[in-house]
């Protein structure tokens, strides 16, 4: 049951969410239902929705309410239904078989229209946790999720906020990161004692805001 706990994106939400520092960075996230999904979109026009269990980008489909009716866009191919009856039945044959979450849809700061996130790695060495990598993951032409399994192109975190936001101190932002993975380390330790690695992804959205996407314990 413990790596099940782990595994899962819900409970991992929920313990950063259960701190008030912390809580302001979490994008808006409900289990999966069909009245969900309808009232996240009405909020914020696009949403994602991903497997509560799994990693590297598998199943993860973007959702979207614009002026020609309701979409998805899984991997490369998007496709647009005219009610949200006829799309969500469309998704429900796309979706793959597990439970989901839905994730408040965060507009991610680009590079030559590409999205960019970033992936922090820390590890914990003799008892004391190490950053071993702070990276950014440009996404493949045509694909919104960043993973490098899905093709997606690793530079360096400043480098990546350099591109991405070159009015934005790079400098700060990823100062930023670094004390909110500290601060989360903590979280993650109380919530799940035992835990020996953490990989956080994090967006950092078109005006220049933090936000804390999910927390990986066994980080690819």
């Amino acid at each position: 049951m413990a790596g099940r706990q782990l595994a899962s994106k819900w409970l991992k939400t929920e313990a950063l969410l259960s701190d008030a520092r912390i809580a302001g960075y979490i994008p808006r996230t409900k289990a999966y239902s069909a009245a969900g999904l309808l009232s996240m979109l009405r909020s914020y026009g696009n949403v994602v929705i991903k497997p509560v269990v799994g990693g590297g980008g598998y199943g993860v489909i973007k959702v979207f309410r614009d002026a020609r009716g309701y979409g998805f866009t899984y991997m490369d191919s998007t496709r647009v239904y005219s009610d949200f009856r006829s799309m969500r039945q469309a998704l429900e044959r796309v979706k793959v078989r597990r439970r989901y979450l839905i994730q408040q849809g965060i507009s991610l700061a680009r590079i030559a229209g590409r999205p960019i996130d970033y992936r922090v790695k820390v590890v914990k060495n003799n008892g004391v946790w190490e950053f071993r990598s702070m990276v950014g993951r440009l996404a493949r032409p045509g694909l919104f999720v960043t993973n490098l399994c899905k093709g997606g192109t690793m530079m360096s975190c400043r480098q990546g906020l350099r591109h991405s936001l070159p009015k934005i101190k790079s400098s700060a932002k990823k100062a930023e990161m670094r004390r909110l993975t500290i601060h989360c380390i903590g979280i993650m330790e109380r919530r799940f004692p035992g835990i020996g690695e953490l990989g956080f992804d994090y967006a950092v959205d078109q005006s220049g805001r933090i936000w804390i996407l999910e927390v990986n314990t066994r980080p690819q």
